[in-house]
């Protein structure tokens, strides 16, 4: 899936699967700019 926003434009993509190996879910945090801590205070 490929996550988008327009306006400041940021785009990320995130695998389509029932489970992400850790790693690959550190790296799209590290892509969206935030900390593992902020991202868990989002969800």
């Amino acid at each position: 899936m490929i996550l988008r926003r327009d306006a400041p434009f940021t785009q990320v993509v995130v695998p389509d699967h029932k489970e992400l190996d850790r790693g690959t879910l550190r790296a799209i945090i590290r892509q969206t700019g935030l900390s593992v801590d902020e991202f868990i205070k989002l969800i």
